[in-house]
């Protein structure tokens, strides 16, 4: 027997990431503390369990528009594409549902400021969806950062090389797009979709409070393509937070290695490493001073923890684990990175290869420039690779409007 206080659950894009909330929700039916109300999808074909969606009687609708004529929702589930974030947001948020949107935030920070407003307006939580913030292994070792444990941080670095192929740039109408057909801003990049994660973790481990992130105040990219896409597939960033904290991003698609996410998260007392490159463990581990060691986990294995978490979050039962503001330290950065680079450097086209069978493109030797970058906590251009060009550095200080009139 259901019980009368199930959150209702709107979902706002059951194709392509949205099959993930589908396939969580419709595996975790016995909990009994929600219930899918609706699916909104143009194109719901896209959702591998279509049909077990409509056996359960849930009405499809091709707009938010229709839904809500007729039906209302505690929580709205948004997982369509980067330039919808904003304005979905804003509309479900209008119409009484709590949010949790997908990474990124949006597009540009005043459509994150719109969105705080609409919330604060609605009087609703809204939270977003990087996934790893939401693991324990991520949450306990935040708490110890805000604790003192490590003492202060000196520096983090990040790495990311995860090839991708031409299907992964023409699935759909704005992969790797830098405005969609109407002029809408996307910014869909490397660092910006499936990377976004890795940025963003960087700054929210940093935050004063669980539901805060550290402060860009400067940075100097260098950004690349070897795809025929808008923007870029390959990023290279020094950030310094607030605090005067130096971030480093390496980042790409363009190769024909994998690197899983790897990290080194430099303190005065120990320093905290996940990736095979650091560790083989598989899991965050602080390396102390004295040799000691504390293990946090693998943050890949609670991926749709954000999903249970924010239903608690709704019921009132925890407060919002990522919200809003959390999330606009990875925007204000992909901004400030996209006006460091206004102009897209291509790679050198004798660098360029190309497998038929795989329709893959990379870079030759773009994976070991990146390796020794991240070992030597440098740049491209620092360790005198001929390709490599510095962007222009970029104050990002009460930064609060993307203008990108210079990008091209």
């Amino acid at each position: 027997m259901y019980k009368d206080d199930r959150v209702s659950i709107l979902l706002v894009g059951i194709g392509g990431y949205g099959n993930i909330y589908v396939d969580a929700l419709l595996n975790n039916l016995e909990r009994e503390d929600f219930k899918i109300v609706g699916a909104v999808d143009p194109k719901p074909e896209g959702c591998r369990n279509l049909s077990r969606i409509q056996d359960l009687g849930v009405p499809i609708f091709s707009s938010m528009e229709e839904f809500y004529k007729s039906f209302k929702a505690d929580l709205a589930i948004i997982s369509s594409p980067i330039h919808f974030h904003c304005i979905q947001t804003c509309f479900a948020l209008s119409q009484g549902s709590h949010v949790l949107c997908e990474k990124p935030v949006s597009a540009t920070i005043q459509e994150a400021h719109q969105m705080i407003k609409a919330r604060d307006d609605a009087r609703k939580i809204v939270a977003i969806g990087y996934q790893w913030s939401y693991s324990n292994a991520i949450r306990t070792l935040k708490r110890d950062i805000q604790s003192g444990l490590f003492g202060k941080p000196k520096r983090f670095k990040t790495m990311v090389l995860w090839p991708r192929n031409h299907d992964y740039y023409s699935r759909n109408s704005w992969a790797g797009k830098l405005r969609d057909d109407q002029g809408r801003w996307v910014l869909d990049s490397v660092a910006n979709n499936a990377t976004a994660h890795h940025l963003h973790n960087m700054f929210y481990v940093l935050g004063k409070k669980e539901d805060e992130s550290a402060r860009p105040a400067n940075l100097i990219a260098e950004l690349y393509r070897a795809n025929k896409i808008e923007n870029f597939d390959t990023a290279a960033v020094r950030v310094f937070t607030e605090e005067g904290i130096e971030l480093l991003f390496y980042a790409t698609h363009a190769v024909n290695e994998t690197v899983q996410p790897t990290f080194c998260f430099e303190f005065e007392k120990a320093k905290v490493v996940y990736g095979l490159l650091e560790d083989e463990s598989g899991e965050i581990v602080a390396l102390f001073n004295d040799g000691t060691r504390k293990v946090y986990g693998d943050p890949e294995k609670e991926k749709i923890k954000k999903l249970w978490l924010t239903i608690d979050a709704v019921k009132g039962l925890q407060p919002v684990v990522c919200g809003i503001e959390a999330a606009t330290s990875q925007t204000i950065c992909i901004n400030g990175m996209q006006e460091s680079v206004p102009r897209i450097g291509q790679f050198p086209e004798k660098l360029l290869k190309y497998d038929e069978s795989t329709k893959m493109t990379w870079v030759e030797g773009l994976n070991d420039v990146l390796k020794q970058c991240y070992r030597e906590w440098k740049l491209p251009h620092e360790i005198g690779v001929e390709w490599a060009k510095a962007g222009k550095a970029v104050d990002l200080r009460g930064y609060r409007y993307f203008k990108g009139d210079d990008i091209l």
